[in-house]
Parts: C-alpha cells; sequence; structure tokens
C-alpha cells in the first residue's frame, strides 16, 4: 500500500488548528497591507480609523468564513453542479455582503464610540453596492481557496470508488432482478497509486457533505456518495448507523462509554473515537456483536 508522508500521518490531529491559523494569517495579512494603503491615500485621517476600517472588515469575514465551509461543502461547484449550483453561489454572495458589511459597520461604530467619535456609513444602498463589488470577489477567492485546499486533501489522503458492477447473469428479461450485491472492495486512489480496501476492514464511515470518509487502518479515504446511499451498499450486520453522520463496523467497536446526557462514546479498537446518540444507542447492543466487557460498560 502507498500511504502519505509520515507528516500527513500527524496532521489530522492539528488539522483544524492549521485551518484557523491560515485563515487568521490571510486575513491579518490583508487588513496590514490594505491599511498601509489607507495610510499613503488618506494622509489627513487620523492613523487609527484605517485600523478600524481593515480590522472591522476582517474580524466580520473571519466570522463568515465557517458559515461558508458549510454552504459550499453542501453545494459544490462541479461540472455536472454547475448550472444549479453557480446560481446559488451567487446568492450566497449577496448574503455574504450584507452580514459583512452589517458586521464591520456595528464594529466600527463601537470603536468609534470608544473614542468619542461617531461612525457614518454614508448612502447604504450605494455604499452596499460598492462592497458587493469587492466582496463577491472575496467570496469567489474564498470559494476557490476551499476547492484548492480539498483538492490537495484528497490527492494526499486518498479517494476511494467502487469497483465496476458485474456483468448481469444470463436470462431472459422475464427473469426476476437479483439484489445489487454488496461490494466486497475498494478501489482507493492515493499519491498516483491505487490499491483494495476490504469492506470488512472499514472500521467507521463519517458523512462528510457529498462524500463519505471512510476510516481504515488509521487512514481515512473519501468515496464520492451520500452517507445514506453508501450504508445501504454495506453488511447491515456488521455495520450499523450510530450518529446521524457516523456508523461503525460493529467488529471494531471495543468500548462503549455511556455518557451523562444519555448518548455515549465509542472507542474503536484502533483507539479512535465515534460519537453515539441516545437514538442509536440500542441498536449496538440489540446485534450482539460488542464484548461482553464492552456491552457492561454500556450498562
Amino acid at each position: 500500500m502507498a500511504y502519505a508522508p509520515d507528516w500527513f500521518a500527524r496532521y489530522p490531529a492539528i488539522r483544524r488548528r492549521v485551518e484557523v491559523a491560515f485563515w487568521v494569517g490571510v486575513l491579518a495579512l490583508q487588513a496590514a497591507f490594505n491599511t498601509l494603503v489607507a495610510w499613503v491615500d488618506l494622509p489627513r485621517v487620523a492613523a487609527w480609523q484605517p485600523v478600524v476600517w481593515e480590522v472591522s472588515s476582517a474580524l466580520a469575514t473571519g466570522l463568515l468564513i465557517p458559515a461558508i465551509v458549510v454552504f459550499e461543502r453542501g453545494v459544490p461547484l462541479r461540472w455536472e453542479t454547475l448550472r444549479t449550483a453557480l446560481p446559488l453561489h451567487l446568492v450566497a454572495s449577496v448574503v455574504f455582503c450584507v452580514l459583512h458589511v452589517a458586521g464591520m459597520v456595528l464594529l466600527r461604530q463601537a470603536a468609534y464610540a470608544l473614542v468619542g467619535a461617531r461612525y457614518g456609513f454614508g448612502d447604504w444602498p450605494l455604499q452596499l453596492a460598492y462592497e458587493y463589488l469587492k466582496d463577491v470577489r472575496s467570496y469567489a477567492l474564498i470559494v476557490a481557496a476551499l476547492m484548492s485546499y480539498r483538492f490537495l486533501m484528497l490527492r494526499l489522503t486518498g479517494e476511494a470508488k467502487l469497483l465496476d458492477a458485474p456483468e448481469p447473469a444470463p436470462g431472459g428479461a422475464d427473469a426476476a432482478p437479483l439484489p445489487a450485491p454488496r461490494p466486497a472492495r475498494f478501489l482507493v486512489r492515493k499519491l498516483r497509486r491505487e490499491f483494495l480496501v476490504a469492506a470488512s476492514d472499514i472500521e467507521w464511515v463519517q458523512a462528510q457533505g457529498n462524500y463519505v470518509g471512510l476510516h481504515v487502518n488509521g487512514h481515512d479515504y473519501l468515496l464520492r456518495s451520500t452517507f445514506t446511499e453508501f450504508l445501504q451498499q454495506l453488511d447491515p450486520e456488521r455495520f450499523v448507523r450510530v450518529h446521524r453522520s457516523h456508523a461503525v463496523n460493529l467488529d471494531h467497536v471495543a468500548e462503549i462509554e455511556p455518557l451523562d446526557s444519555g448518548d455515549a462514546r465509542l472507542t474503536m479498537r484502533d483507539g479512535s473515537t465515534v460519537p453515539c446518540s441516545r437514538r442509536h444507542r440500542d441498536a449496538i447492543g440489540q446485534r450482539g456483536r460488542v464484548s461482553p466487557g464492552s456491552a457492561a460498560a454500556a450498562r
């Protein structure tokens, strides 16, 4: 098997911090650069005002980036969905602009009030149109960065796909249709190499937008499918849904830890943990596949 570099194996543990640090760095550099430009272009303006303008804009943008991440994940821009996805993103860019402007104006008004001054945004319709010309570019750059980042992660993490379905058995048109066979293996592409992953080796599955993440032997592979559709292709005696976005292979569950909320935390044999909601918790015990020690922990 071909795996990603050693540094990438440790990346998931710090991934969220790296992503946050990236956007903080980008927005901080943009704010600093725009502040310097304003100081040069507007020498008669008090030095603190451009700082307030740019920092407020950067903060408002930063607060909206998580929402853009969620929206872009649910409405990805791909060739086959471009006709429906592009108009939705245009609408989203308008919403982004309105929220961005409202947020930065509130922050500026608060900052000006602290020094005993008053901030005026000007003619709202005219200024909003002007801001949209800038915000639509910012929105497009953020979406492009997210798409590029996903592409890079797919290349490093690996992307799985179903093997081609077998040819149908010979028979007449009146023959009863046979149920679709469940895939025993998946083809995984990673770093320009391909290998097979057995379905029984999948430890748990997580919904990730239009993909599902397959966790196998400490590695994650993405497969383009909806969560519900993919679960229908797995053995229901082995795989069980434990959360709205997670399913586990019961053969790989090591421990069930009940939580005060009524939910549970599943510890897998590789040490990873998976959330389990209370409405799905009973399904694990009913299957009878978890070890007696684990079942006792659940009680």
